[in-house]
């Protein structure tokens, strides 16, 4: 039983609550891909978000300890994020879902 209304229901209750949504996984997926990227090059990559949606979404991973940011004191202001070793850990996982989503998209398109 839950002793708080925002428990996890089980592990995979957990684990999806953390990844879960529209751009997590593909955020963590474009960061495997390309190791580091700037906020920019992520609103570019992810055309259907919105800045304040990235945003929240990166601070979101971020306080998951799935990503890590780093700021450059400079100017203009630089941004980088990278998967956190916690975050690599996802990356297989991802994997199979990439690889079970591609299998559907051709046989959606047969």
């Amino acid at each position: 039983m839950k002793k708080y209304p925002d428990e996890p229901a089980c592990s995979v209750d957990y684990a999806f609550r953390r990844i879960g949504g529209k751009y997590k996984g593909r955020i963590l997926w474009y960061l495997h891909a390309k190791n580091i990227m700037r906020y920019g090059e992520l609103r570019k990559t992810l055309t259907d978000i919105t800045p304040k949606m990235l945003t929240q979404t990166l601070r979101e991973l971020e306080a998951d300890e799935l990503v890590e940011r780093k700021v450059y004191h400079e100017v203009p202001p630089k941004v980088e994020y990278k998967l956190t070793e916690i975050g690599q850990e996802l990356i297989p996982f991802i994997a199979h879902l990439k690889e079970w989503g591609d299998k559907q998209i051709q046989k959606i398109k047969k």
